[in-house]
């Protein structure tokens, strides 16, 4: 894939930024010719967001110049709308890759959080807009925590790569090798590597979900994303996103 990379120095969120902008970067067609075709990836860099979010009505806290916040626009027309939920598992994949030349303990918390042993080192945001029965457009909104060495927002359990290794890591560089990562996972079968990246992968662990907390053991994980767990009664449960929490 081409890389066509935009630096800001402060946005309101990085995925509204493209959104409001999407028009400027979408091919006319695949086969268009045009230079923005479908293989291109277009990626917004901001310094700070004052309003950026994860999942859901997750914020999201950064400290200006400090952490890597972007998002990346694609157009995967090669991945049908009912398998959409392989983007987040490539893109979680990636980030975990460029990560892991840096630290170690990483695992992917369902759906897409990236995790450094109990601790959230990285969220992400996908918003796909689709057209009929494929994607037309992916936008993917990243944030990790980078050189930041304090957090204040009272977010339960935030880690930076700072407070993993003492020091601090070139934003730029990890943005390229996250950039290099995705072109490898995008479009290819990432579905068992996904399932051995998981948190809680092994063992009985609590959740908690609209009927009270339980222990149980993830079973596996969807083609369309949900998530299904066996209880310690021997019950299978099955839960879309924000359906169930993790416990931790």
């Amino acid at each position: 894939m081409e890389f066509k990379v935009i630096h800001i120095d402060e946005t309101d969120s990085t995925n509204g930024w493209l959104r409001e902008n999407i028009r400027t970067f979408r091919p006319l067609s695949p086969s268009d010719g045009s230079p923005d075709s479908a293989e291109q990836v277009v990626t917004v860099v901001a310094d700070y967001q004052t309003a950026g979010r994860g999942c859901g009505t997750n914020t999201w806290e950064s400290e200006r110049g400090k952490n890597l916040t972007f998002s990346m626009l694609i157009h995967p027309k090669d991945i049908p709308a009912r398998q959409q939920f392989h983007i987040s598992m490539a893109v979680s994949l990636a980030v975990c890759e460029a990560l892991g030349q840096h630290i170690g303990d990483l695992s992917i918390k369902w759906p897409n959080d990236i995790y450094w042993r109990n601790g959230k080192i990285g969220g992400m945001l996908i918003e796909n807009l689709l057209q009929g029965d494929v994607i037309r457009d992916s936008i993917i909104g990243i944030g990790l925590n980078v050189n930041q060495q304090v957090f204040r927002s009272g977010a339960p359990n935030p880690v930076s790569m700072w407070q993993i290794t003492g020091q601090e890591t070139d934003r730029q560089q990890l943005l390229d090798d996250i950039l290099r990562c995705m072109d490898h996972y995008l479009y290819h079968d990432v579905r068992p590597q996904y399932l051995q990246m998981l948190y809680r992968r092994k063992g009985f662990h609590p959740y908690a979900d609209g009927d009270g907390a339980f222990m149980a053991e993830i079973v596996e994980v969807e083609d369309d994303g949900h998530l299904v767990l066996l209880d310690d009664s021997g019950q299978r449960r099955r839960y879309a996103f924000k359906e169930v929490q993790f416990v931790i």
